[in-house]
């Protein structure tokens, strides 16, 4: 394999190919699950090298993953552990990361390296946002990682990321390696020539289509989550509606663009913070708000109490980095905090030196939540924070006002700076469950996560588990997008405890509750997929020749063992790749 490292070297740049264990650490070690060996990890720095880097790979029969930030939540763009039968090369993206306005900013094309922060910033001055905001844009997530997870986000109306209009490679079942343009734009047919343009923006009016059989969001979630009577949850990542070509892919295609619309950001936005003892109170108004209102929220979301206390005391020092240095660094942030971590491992001192130290360094700082978000802490067990927009806000307003305040809750409406902490407290949350495992391994086994879509129609949504499971947790964390019914629900294990053994447990517990699982992170290496997503992925990639081991499928070639394993390929048994 010496041979294809130099001529990945020949196509990128010396220096954009790393190998060895601690320069690939932070590419192949997940921000929260998995790791794996790899034999490079290759950073094309244009779409060309990214297409030349692919037909080396596929040429030289590697499997290959695509990655962008790396801030998926179950593993699911990195290797995981061993049981492959081919040497795994990482591409990854993120020097790629232009993006191009059409229509006046209506529409976007974002490369694989392009970031829902930077999308964000670009639109800011049109009026205009993303699919997402808040959340993941917080840690640099990219637009295409959340394309091909079809991942939910907060923001109510626009349901998961989802587009029909992408430029991606796959690989056939004939083992030849072939360029999809379904971007809507036509510059040629020239693989080289197709991506160079696009990467360029080197094309014009006349060459940009408009189809109207051909979605770049998904128009139909407004009316789809508005249905609280319905049996089936508002959106998960097995649901086959949403799973075409890239969306839903799960890195099983390689995405060079995805075409995607904007939203028109909202005016006379408001902030309601809401606190609760009862959990059918907050449904009940989650009930009323989907059905009666003439405007849906922007956000609404949920934690309990635990939750806030885990964010408030773990995720304190990245609160106030986002504060002081914005979302921007936070990337670049976590990648000096994983080069250290390697060094630690290698010296034998683990790899929780950091955080621990962080932690210390954040005791040092005054409170930073505002006093009255304290105050609800002490007073409510359940939190739901409610971001109204346009019209809706004084709908809001007249609504709480008129329920409020009751024997079990109350209000308030926040100011900015209230509004603002709220949201970034909430989304400290899921890296304050990891530092909390890394300060405590003492008590803690691990962390088990899950990340469940409840149905529309559910009332008694807040979970109570049983005894013999409840002994063997030291904490738990629960938050959400409340208003779509999805949780993620978080478990640090005592220590001694079998993880998996609590884990099928609790898959059990949601399977009688009619749940879905995963919601919005898709299945990484965590999950099983499920039966229609194990087919659209065997569709996609035949010769399972990108991220194979998706949901726990075959690593092997050709999905060899599979109990389905029919004959989907010519490859099994000659393992030559052409390159169309």
């Amino acid at each position: 394999m010496s041979d294809l490292v130099a001529e990945l070297q020949d196509i990128v740049g010396a220096r954009h190919v790393l190998t060895g264990q601690n320069a690939t650490r932070r590419f192949r070690k997940g921000y929260r699950y998995g790791d794996g060996d790899v034999l490079a990890v290759v950073r094309p720095g244009s779409l060309v090298e990214q297409w030349r880097t692919l037909k080396a790979c596929v040429a030289a029969d590697v499997a290959i993953i695509c990655q962008a930030a790396n801030t998926g939540l179950t593993g699911g763009s990195t290797p995981d552990g061993d049981g492959y039968d081919r040497p795994i090369v990482i591409v990854n993206m993120l020097r790629m990361d232009r993006i191009h306005l059409l229509d006046s900013g209506r529409q976007v094309i974002c490369q694989p390296g392009s970031t829902l922060n930077q999308l964000e910033k670009r639109l800011r001055p049109l009026g205009r946002e993303p699919h997402s905001v808040i959340g993941s844009s917080c840690i640099g997530a990219s637009v295409t990682g959340g394309i091909c997870n079809n991942s939910g986000g907060a923001l109510i109306r626009r349901g998961p990321a989802f587009t029909q209009m992408a430029l991606f490679a796959q690989v056939t079942e004939t083992g030849e390696l072939q360029l999809v343009n379904h971007l809507g734009i036509e510059v040629g047919n020239d693989p080289e020539v197709i991506l160079a343009a696009i990467d360029g923006g080197s094309f014009d009016e006349s060459q940009i289509a408009f189809p109207a059989d051909r979605w770049a969001s998904d128009r139909e979630y407004q009316h789809h989550v508005r249905q609280v009577d319905a049996a089936s949850p508002a959106r998960f990542n097995a649901d086959p509606r949403r799973h075409y070509e890239a969306s839903g892919s799960a890195g099983k295609v390689a995405v060079f663009a995805v075409r995607l619309d904007t939203f028109a950001a909202d005016e006379d936005v408001a902030v309601f913070y809401i606190g609760s003892n009862d959990p059918a109170e907050l449904e009940a108004i989650r009930r009323e708000i989907l059905t009666g209102f003439d405007n849906l929220p922007i956000a609404g979301e949920y934690m309990h109490r635990t939750a806030y206390d885990a964010s408030r005391r773990y995720g304190k020092d990245l609160f106030l980095f986002i504060r002081h240095f914005g979302t921007d660094n936070v990337p670049k942030a976590f990648a000096v905090k994983s080069r250290i971590d390697g060094i630690t491992e290698k010296l034998g001192l683990g790899g929780a030196i950091s955080d621990r130290f962080l932690q210390g360094v954040s005791r040092l700082f005054r409170e930073h939540l505002p006093k009255r978000m304290n105050d609800y802490r002490e007073r409510y067990a359940h939190h739901l924070l409610l971001k109204m927009g346009n019209g809706g806000s004084a709908e809001a307003r007249a609504y709480l006002e008129g329920r409020f305040p009751s024997a079990t809750g109350d209000f308030f409406e926040c100011d900015a700076e209230e509004g603002s902490a709220a949201f970034l407290n909430r989304f400290a949350v899921g890296g304050a469950i990891v530092r909390y495992r890394a300060v405590h391994p003492t008590t803690v086994e691990d962390i088990v996560a899950l990340d469940v879509a409840l149905p529309r129609n559910t009332l008694d949504w807040f979970e109570r588990l049983p005894q013999e499971i409840e002994d063997k947790i030291a904490f738990k964390m629960y938050c959400g997008h409340f208003f779509c019914h999805v949780l993620h629900q978080e478990y640090l294990v005592r220590k001694g405890e079998d993880c998996l053994a609590i884990e099928h447990a609790l898959w059990k517990l949601l399977d009688a509750r009619g749940a879905e699982y995963p919601a919005e992170h898709n299945v990484g290496h965590l999950y099983d997929a499920k039966p229609a997503l194990r087919d659209f992925y065997r569709k996609l990639d035949p010769t399972n020749t990108f991220n194979p081991g998706i949901g726990r499928t075959s690593k092997l070639r050709c999905w060899a063992g599979e109990a389905e394993n029919e004959a989907v390929c010519d490859c099994a048994t000659q393992h030559v790749r052409t390159v169309a």
